[in-house]
């Protein structure tokens, strides 16, 4: 497993461990946004069988939301629409806002985000400038923790199952407390059982990349259990 740096895609990343692999089939267990950086989980070779696997197992993030503006990515790559907020809300404000997103919840994803709709990526769609209307679909959130607060900035931690969007809960935050809200910094610190701890960073992965550098798949499967 990799720690992604900023400003490249996932399959950027799959792309640099392919050649270094002399070009074995990789493949990634989850994406991450481009400026998301943390834990990438790869698999090469006949350990792609266990993509689907990895991809089920539950998700630890640390992001920073600005609350004084949406996006339209609701991250900072988007065009931004101030909020004017009178009155910035209040530490037990935003905790109990958080609050809301704890537990089996329905979440509407980013309308910049690798869903379908209509058989079409709504990205795609919405770089054409396209309205994209992604309905709400239930995922599960196990917890969060309030980090640090201090106007506009609030920082979290949260563990959740797969399919969360972390933009779409500061897009929804801010929402909930009557500011704006989107995501300055994202971060993956777990995929399952495989953390941060263990990631290698993408520019320290060997040239070649030989298996004696890699997790076997019985031991991959052993931590899954």
């Amino acid at each position: 497993m990799i720690n992604k740096p900023m400003g490249i895609s996932s399959m950027t990343a799959v792309e640099v461990v392919r050649r270094k692999a002399g070009n074995t089939k990789t493949g990634h267990a989850g994406t991450l946004d481009p400026r998301a950086t943390g834990v990438l989980v790869l698999a090469l070779g006949s350990a792609t069988k266990l993509i689907n696997r990895l991809m089920d197992t539950d998700k630890r993030y640390r992001t920073a939301i600005d609350l004084r503006a949406f996006t339209t990515t609701d991250d900072l790559e988007g065009e931004a629409t101030p909020v004017d907020v009178a009155q910035p809300p209040t530490i037990e404000q935003v905790r109990a806002a958080l609050l809301q997103f704890v537990g089996n919840i329905m979440q509407r994803p980013p309308q910049f985000s690798a869903m379908k709709v209509d058989g079409k990526r709504a990205y795609k769609m919405a770089r054409k400038g396209e309205t994209v209307e992604i309905a709400a679909r239930p995922v599960v959130v196990h917890s969060i923790e309030l980090l640090r607060y201090e106007w506009p900035f609030v920082e979290i931690a949260m563990h959740c199952e797969k399919g969360v969007y972390v933009r779409s809960l500061a897009r929804d935050l801010g929402e909930a407390l009557g500011t704006g809200g989107h995501c300055t910094a994202i971060h993956r610190s777990a995929v399952g059982p495989f953390n941060e701890t263990m990631a290698v960073p993408l520019d320290e992965v060997p040239q070649p990349l030989t298996q004696e550098h890699l997790m076997t798949q019985e031991q991959a499967l052993a931590m899954l259990r």
